[in-house]
C-alpha cells in the first residue's frame, strides 16, 4: 500500500517541476521588423531636430538680451570713461611711457595701448554684464535644454511603434552621443541626472570652452582688438604732435617754451572737448559694428559658438542613427 502511494507522489512532483521550469523560461523577444526600426530612427532624428531648434531659439533670445546689456554698459561705463579729459591725459602719459620703453618705436606703443584698452573694456563692460549672463553660460544652458527637450520628445516613440521598451532602450544605447573619451551613448546622456554627473558631458563642455578665441576669451576678441588698435593709433598720433610742440618749446627757451607748452595743452583740451561728440559717436559705431560681427560668429560657429554643444550632440546622434540597428536578445 505504501509503495502505491509513493509512486503517484513522485509523478506529481516531476510534473510540477516541469511546469515550474516552463514558467521560468523567458518569453521570446517580440520581433521588430527592419522597416519599423527605420521608422523609429526617423522619429528619433525628428525629435533631435526639434530639440535643437528649441535650443536655438533660447540661445537667440538670450544672446539678444546679452547684447542689449553690453550696449547699455558700454554707453554708461566705457564711453564716458574713455572720452573724459582726465582719461585722455592718463592715456597720453601711458603712451609716453610706452614710447620711452620702445625706444620711440610706434608699433609696439600702439600694440601695448590697444591691449590696455581691451583690458579696460573687459573690466568695465564685459565682466559686469557676465555677472548676469554671457555667451559661456548661454552655451551650457542651451546644450542642457537640448538634452531635456530631446528626452521629452523621445517619450512615446516606442509605444507608438509597438516596440518593447527594452529593445528601444537598447537602440538608444547603440547610438553614440559623445565619442571623445570617456564617451557616452544617447541612453546614458538621457539617463544622467544632473548632466554634470556624466563625465563625457563635462568633457564636452570643457572642450568647447577651451577652443582658442572661444566664449570666455574676450581679451583676444578680433572685433574689440580692431577697435582698440585703431583708437590706439589715433591717440599715439595725437601725442606725437603734442610731443613735437614740447620739443620746440624746449629749444626756444624756458619762458617761451612754457608758454608754448601751455598753449598746446589748452588748445588740445579745447580741441578734445569739441571733438568729444564725434569721438564718442565714432567709438560707438566701431564697437557696434565689431559686436554685430561677433554676435553672428557666436551664433553660427559650430566649434566655439553658443550652439556648439547642441550642434556636436545632434550631429553625432544623427550619424549614429545612420547605422542600421538589430536587437540583440540578452542571454
Amino acid at each position: 500500500m505504501g509503495r502505491r502511494l509513493w509512486r503517484p507522489t513522485l509523478q506529481a512532483l516531476f510534473v510540477a517541476w516541469l511546469v515550474t521550469l516552463g514558467g521560468c523560461a523567458s518569453d521570446p523577444p517580440v520581433p521588430v521588423s527592419a522597416s519599423t526600426w527605420r521608422q523609429v530612427d526617423r522619429d528619433i532624428a525628428r525629435a533631435s531636430q526639434a530639440a535643437a531648434e528649441q535650443a536655438r531659439e533660447h540661445a537667440l533670445l538670450s544672446m539678444q538680451h546679452w547684447m542689449d546689456q553690453v550696449y547699455r554698459q558700454t554707453e554708461d561705463a566705457f564711453i564716458p570713461w574713455f572720452s573724459g579729459y582726465w582719461t585722455q591725459q592718463w592715456l597720453s602719459m601711458k603712451v609716453s611711457w610706452y614710447k620711452l620703453s620702445a625706444g620711440g618705436d610706434k608699433d609696439p606703443t600702439v600694440s601695448r595701448l590697444a591691449l590696455y584698452l581691451q583690458e579696460q573694456y573687459q573690466e568695465r563692460v564685459l565682466e559686469p554684464v557676465a555677472e548676469e549672463d554671457d555667451p559661456d553660460q548661454i552655451m551650457e544652458r542651451s546644450t542642457r535644454l537640448y538634452v531635456q527637450e530631446l528626452d521629452q520628445r523621445l517619450q512615446g516613440i516606442a509605444q507608438r511603434h509597438a516596440v518593447p521598451q527594452e529593445q528601444f532602450d537598447q537602440r538608444l544605447q547603440a547610438v553614440p552621443a559623445i565619442t571623445q573619451a570617456p564617451g557616452a551613448s544617447l541612453y546614458e546622456l538621457l539617463q544622467a541626472d544632473p548632466l554634470k554627473r556624466l563625465p563625457a558631458y563635462v568633457g564636452l563642455i570643457e572642450r568647447i570652452r577651451a577652443v582658442p578665441g572661444g566664449l570666455g576669451d574676450w581679451s583676444t576678441d578680433p572685433g574689440i582688438a580692431s577697435v582698440a588698435q585703431r583708437t590706439s593709433e589715433r591717440l599715439v598720433d595725437e601725442l606725437t604732435t603734442s610731443s613735437a610742440a614740447s620739443a620746440v618749446g624746449a629749444m626756444v627757451g624756458r619762458v617761451a617754451g612754457t608758454t608754448l607748452s601751455l598753449g598746446v595743452a589748452i588748445f588740445t583740451a579745447i580741441a578734445r572737448a569739441n571733438e568729444r561728440p564725434e569721438t564718442e559717436a565714432q567709438l560707438r559705431r566701431n564697437l557696434q559694428s565689431a559686436f554685430e560681427a561677433e554676435w553672428q560668429e557666436l551664433m553660427r560657429n559650430t566649434d566655439r559658438g553658443v550652439l556648439a554643444g547642441v550642434h556636436q550632440l545632434s550631429w553625432q546622434i544623427d550619424s549614429g542613427l545612420a547605422v542600421p540597428f538589430r536587437y540583440q536578445s540578452p542571454r
